[in-house]
C-alpha cells in the first residue's frame, strides 16, 4: 500500500526534459545545458530520481536522488549523490505547488526552490557559505514533462 505522504509527490513520477541556466560557473553567461530526469516509485514509499546533464560541448553528468519520509518525524527527507562520489542528506518539503530541499552542513548550507506546475518545475540552487545569513544562486533548473510520458495514477 502507498504511503499516503509519499503519494503526494506522485505528480513528479515521469520524465523531464531538463535544463540548466543561469549559472556562475558557466561561460558565456547565457549558457544552458541540456539534461534528462527520470523519477519513478521504489516501492511503495520511496521515489528515485535520475538525471543526466551535458552533451556536445558540455561535460557529462550524472546525478540522483532518493526521496522518502520519516513517519515518526512527519518529515520528508533527501539523499543526493552525484558522478564526483557526493554524498548529501537534504530536508525536504513539498505541498503540491511548491518543492524544497535544504541542507545545513559544515562545509556550506545549500537548498533547492521550485514551483510545481503539473507539467513544469521552475526551480534554482541556491548555496550559503555564511552559515545561510546570505544567499548566492547557484543556477537556475527547470522541468518540463515528457509529452505522453505522465504515468497513469495508480491508487493509493
Amino acid at each position: 500500500m502507498r504511503n499516503p505522504e509519499m503519494a503526494k509527490l506522485s505528480g513528479l513520477v515521469g520524465e523531464w526534459t531538463t535544463t540548466i541556466s543561469d549559472a556562475w560557473f558557466l561561460e558565456p553567461p547565457d549558457t544552458e545545458v541540456p539534461g534528462t530526469t527520470i523519477v519513478e516509485w521504489l516501492g511503495e514509499s520511496l521515489l528515485v530520481v535520475r538525471s543526466e546533464f551535458g552533451g556536445g560541448r558540455h561535460a557529462h553528468s550524472e546525478l540522483g536522488l532518493v526521496l522518502g519520509r520519516s513517519d515518526a518525524n512527519d518529515r520528508f527527507v533527501a539523499l543526493y549523490q552525484d558522478d564526483r562520489g557526493v554524498c548529501r542528506e537534504f530536508a525536504m518539503t513539498f505541498d503540491g505547488g511548491h518543492w524544497t530541499m535544504s541542507r545545513a552542513d559544515p562545509d556550506f548550507h545549500q537548498r533547492f526552490v521550485g514551483d510545481v506546475e503539473q507539467d513544469r518545475i521552475v526551480g534554482r540552487w541556491e548555496a550559503s557559505e555564511d552559515g545561510g545569513t546570505s544567499w548566492r544562486k547557484d543556477f537556475d533548473l527547470s522541468y518540463e514533462r515528457v509529452p505522453g510520458r505522465r504515468p497513469v495514477a495508480q491508487p493509493a
